[in-house]
């Protein structure tokens, strides 16, 4: 029987990770990956929804390997029918910060230097209390943690509403538009995808007011009607 969730995620930190690099500004977009999620969420490394995890790859206290293993974490979680989608923003505000720093080689070194040359950088941060909403998609039921961690600081986040469908509508073969985002990657092997927008952002940029056509999931929600792609797994670039 498939679960479907509707998570509501507030922040109680400021959020920053570099979605895009432009001069000096890095900034953070307000969407969340569906990557970064699976990670917060405890599903990547987790004995309860893992079939077996890797002591070279347990993410779960030491990161050996400062190298993505995208690929080998997520193919897991295909196997366990879980599939979590990008949150957007319901509101949100943004903070811009300054740092700076200086050339201090001689320190460690202990040569003499001529030059002591600072420098800067602005980061533009998601600000506490800001909203999102993702869905997760399960074959079982699933229990949530109350407190997560996101972004380059960890950010403090929290599961601040959870809403649980049971046994969703399912229609096959319809023309439908999604207008959360989406990973693109995980959607073009079970739907014809006609339009969409871009929201560039790395690894895999991801689309939202999506147009497809395929098999959904249907579900009332405050007297309307909730439609998401069903059979999305997590695919790879070659």
């Amino acid at each position: 029987m498939t679960q479907i969730y509707r998570c509501h995620l507030e922040l109680h930190d400021s959020l920053y990770f570099a979605t895009r690099e432009i001069g000096r500004l890095y900034e953070t977009e307000p969407i969340l990956h569906n990557y970064a999620l699976c990670y917060a969420l405890g599903f990547i490394d987790n004995p309860r929804y893992q079939t077996q995890v890797d002591p070279e790859n347990d993410y779960r206290y030491f990161c050996r390997h400062q190298v993505p293993q995208y690929q080998a974490h997520l193919t897991k979680l295909n196997e366990q029918n879980i599939y979590v989608t990008p949150a957007r923003s319901l509101t949100h505000t943004a903070v811009l910060n300054t740092w700076k720093y200086a050339d201090n080689r001689y320190h460690v070194e202990m040569q003499k230097t001529q030059k002591n040359i600072p420098s800067f950088g602005r980061a533009k941060e998601i600000a506490p209390e800001s909203k999102f909403e993702f869905f997760v998609i399960s074959a079982n039921p699933i229990t949530f943690p109350k407190w997560i961690r996101l972004g380059k600081w960890m950010s403090k986040a929290e599961l601040s509403e959870i809403k649980h469908f049971t046994n969703p509508k399912r229609r096959d073969n319809q023309q439908f538009t999604v207008p959360y985002p989406l990973n693109p990657l995980d959607v073009m092997f079970s739907h014809h995808v006609i339009q969409f927008d871009t929201i560039n952002m790395p690894p895999v940029s991801l689309i939202r007011n999506v147009k497809l056509e395929g098999c959904c999931y249907r579900v009332s929600q405050d007297n309307q009607t909730l439609t998401l792609p069903a059979n999305m797994t997590y695919h790879f670039q070659p």
